[in-house]
């Protein structure tokens, strides 16, 4: 249980370190910004299929269990995304994408929620690990995927928000909370994952599937969409070989 509370405490610290860099740096050029988004993109890649699907697969009574699990969790963030906007729809990159709430609340606080939102399923991604003893390090791999992802992530929400207004105290309030949901999430998939052995393999590639959705849904688009694709993919492929070199 201390491995996970470590877990927590960890991704919400590396939130609100993102978010006191943002403070600093109130705009990030892109061609920076994209690099280490695909960087990212790179270790979450690797952290969902080796450090969660292949667990899944490799520990499931029966082999539906890991797809059903990577359907799921797909399905989640889809449904999610049914109701939040895109980062890059709210970044003024895609103009012309269209969701069913945008034209009665403020896109910038819609913004912060989908963000928010998405941290839970992460959360689980980092906390369901931690029940399968033989392969803890994949769980703290996955959790320092996700932690160095939630870094730059932290800088993003910070730029609109102080655009709007809102005050730097407010801002770490925010960032706060959010950081917090994601806490929640590490807690939920630890209790969850831990019900049953079969109930293990299922939430493991939940996680996995939720993981591989925000990459290629929100992650890989967003490094891909301002010209700097070549330096994204080249950091995309040294994040996966980092994962690939620290679970060796």
């Amino acid at each position: 249980m201390n491995n996970v509370l470590i877990c927590a405490l960890g991704l919400c610290g590396a939130t609100l370190i993102g978010t006191v860099i943002g403070f600093f740096i109130k705009e990030l050029p892109h061609k920076w910004n994209d690099t280490v988004l695909g960087f990212c993109a790179g270790l979450m890649l690797a952290a969902a299929v080796v450090g969660l699907i292949l667990p899944s697969v490799n520990t499931a009574s029966y082999w539906w269990i890991p797809l059903a699990g990577v359907a799921a969790g797909a399905l989640f963030l889809n449904l999610l995304d049914f109701f939040m906007p895109h980062i890059h729809k709210i970044t003024g990159l895609d103009e012309n994408e269209q969701h069913v709430n945008n034209s009665t609340i403020n896109h910038v606080l819609l913004f912060v929620l989908a963000v928010a939102i998405h941290k839970f399923p992460e959360g689980m991604a980092s906390g369901v690990g931690f029940n399968d003893s033989e392969n803890i390090s994949n769980a703290w791999s996955v959790t320092f995927g996700i932690a160095l992802q939630n870094v730059p992530e932290g800088m993003v929400v910070v730029s609109p928000l102080l655009l709007l207004g809102v005050s730097k105290l407010r801002t770490f309030v925010i960032s706060l909370a959010i950081g917090g949901l994601e806490m929640a999430g590490v807690l939920t998939g630890y209790f969850l994952g831990g019900i049953s052995a079969m109930f293990l393999p299922f939430m493991l590639a939940f996680a996995g599937g939720a993981m591989l959705y925000v990459v290629s849904d929100e992650m890989i688009p967003e490094t891909h969409a301002h010209g700097y694709q070549k330096q994204a993919t080249y950091a995309l492929l040294i994040g996966f070989m980092l994962f690939l070199t620290m679970e060796g």
